[in-house]
């Protein structure tokens, strides 16, 4: 239903000039991300992936069509607008975690919420539910150095999460981890999806995370086509 779309866009094309030439990222994209779903676009290395996700968190804006956050064109605001929607409304997660070497991971969580201006009391208590809801309830005075990659991917999970967003945009979650980590990576991703009924959008190389989707798209040669059959998903084995 619409009213369950958290994220979208219609006839969305990007181009760049280099020098005399014209390059077609990629052409008239449609896609909707709804509330609950767990989404996977897959595709080479350079087949415009990161440049989708850009546009889609508004970080960038599209040559031509429409992204919409919450039914809100990112093209309809000033920076600062979408700086706080995105701040608000979206979560993200890196292929490296960005923590803050100098905070504990309780601390690293608890920035955005101190950006939006949330109490501090608050924030410690959001923050320690958040530790625990990513299974490192114990961990929360350890600062990143102190923690596997797998940990601080995890925390890094748990900040995305910190200010109830509509959405988390994650970009080569599982790409610096390895194999087991990655299937307990991706089992927490669908386990928050279910517990906070929130929307996940996961670009990737790994076709194995294709398992854990509730839907999926190849973007390859400009063109973002969905993929009809996913691998059996493992979380029903």
């Amino acid at each position: 239903m619409s009213k369950d779309i958290v994220l979208e866009c219609q006839s969305l094309s990007k181009h760049y000039k280099d020098g005399k030439q014209i390059v077609n990222v990629f052409e008239s994209i449609d896609f909707t991300l709804h509330k609950g779903e767990a989404c996977a676009i897959v595709g080479a290395s350079g087949s415009g992936k990161t440049t989708l996700l850009n546009l889609l968190a508004g970080l960038d804006l599209a040559t031509s069509g429409e992204v919409k956050l919450a039914n809100v064109s990112w093209a309809s605001l000033k920076d600062s607008k979408r700086a706080m929607m995105r701040n608000k409304d979206m979560g993200f997660v890196y292929q490296f975690h960005h923590l803050l070497p100098e905070f504990t991971a309780l601390e690293n969580i608890m920035m955005p919420m101190w950006i939006a201006g949330v109490a501090k009391s608050v924030a410690i208590e959001q923050g320690k539910q958040l530790l625990a809801q990513v299974g490192l309830a114990e961990r929360g005075n350890h600062k990143p150095a102190q923690l596997s990659g797998g940990e601080r991917q995890r925390v890094a999970i748990a900040r995305a999460l910190a200010n109830k967003p509509a959405c988390v945009l994650m970009d080569e979650p599982t790409g610096n981890l390895d194999e087991t980590t990655s299937q307990e990576i991706q089992k927490l991703i669908n386990e928050l999806k279910i517990s906070h009924n929130m929307a996940f959008l996961v670009v990737t190389h790994d076709e194995k995370m294709l398992g854990w989707m509730d839907s999926a798209f190849r973007l390859s040669k400009g063109q973002l086509q969905p993929i009809p059959e996913k691998v059996e998903s493992m979380h029903d084995e």
